[in-house]
């Protein structure tokens, strides 16, 4: 099984949720976000989702957009992202890793070369934000083909028409936006989770991890009760840009991740 398919059963074994963690390449600047990135296993994170930079996070709100800009301005780039995969699997090769981000920049670096490159650092999974079902043969396919599992996001738009086409080649886990909106935005109600998790559950055997607007303890374990994951990415940077001090901005993350962990593990004690 992949890493991704290991964590999972391991997790329903134990009957609770993974915290999953979101972060962006090279922010701060690459000695602080690979000290974050290696930290995060140990603070509790189950999957890391480690963040692609680029220009134009369409997806993204304030929080993620000025991660982007600090990596871009630390000249971050795809080469040392995949470095930074590289030198994390040197220290653990069970904590499955996916890259999220945009087409642009696989696109520039090459998609054969991307795959191959992305494979061969131990990443796991991708989740592509504006690569739609249509365009599967783009790189979806080739990935998967490398065993890289690509990871599909579903919204509250996504109708039960839709679905089955979004989720059709998806791998990994189900990723459920839980709003409309840009990441960091306001919180869906619990019972509108419940609802979408059911739903999704009808058409996926897949896990199915609830991201946006997630940022406390709390909240972590009020959706650790409903859903297989909880994916935390604002609240997390919001501990990068509140300081200027590197080893403070490693400590804010890694401390919050340990707060978020303590919740999902007890949500369901």
């Amino acid at each position: 099984m992949s890493r991704l398919q290991t964590r999972f059963a391991e997790l329903k074994e134990q009957n609770r949720a993974a915290l999953v963690t979101f972060v962006t390449a090279g922010d701060p600047d690459y000695d602080a976000s690979l000290a974050i990135l290696k930290g995060l296993p140990k603070a509790g994170a189950d999957v890391i989702e480690l963040g692609m930079p680029f220009t134009d996070p369409m997806a993204d709100g304030p929080a993620i957009q000025l991660a982007n800009i600090r990596a871009l301005a630390a000249r971050q780039n795809m080469v040392k992202t995949l470095q930074m995969v590289r030198e994390f699997r040197q220290e653990d090769r069970t904590t499955p890793l996916v890259l999220m981000g945009y087409f642009n920049p696989i696109h520039k670096y090459g998609v054969p070369r991307f795959v191959e490159d992305a494979k061969a650092a131990g990443v796991d999974g991708l989740i592509v934000v504006d690569l739609p079902p249509e365009h599967n043969a783009d790189l979806c396919d080739p990935a998967q083909a490398a065993g890289i599992d690509f990871i599909r996001l579903t919204t509250p738009t996504t109708d039960d028409k839709r679905l089955p086409k979004v989720l059709n080649g998806s791998s990994g886990f189900v990723y459920y936006v839980s709003v409309a909106g840009v990441t960091g935005a306001g919180a869906a109600t619990l019972d509108h989770v419940e609802q979408a998790v059911t739903r999704l559950r009808r058409h996926t055997d897949l896990p199915v991890c609830i991201g946006f607007g997630i940022r406390t303890a709390q909240h972590a374990a009020d959706i650790a009760r409903l859903a297989d994951g909880v994916v935390v990415g604002s609240a997390l940077i919001e501990r990068i840009a509140g300081t200027s001090d590197r080893l403070a901005a490693v400590q804010g993350v890694l401390e919050l991740c340990g707060e978020l962990a303590q919740g999902v593990r007890g949500a369901r004690g």
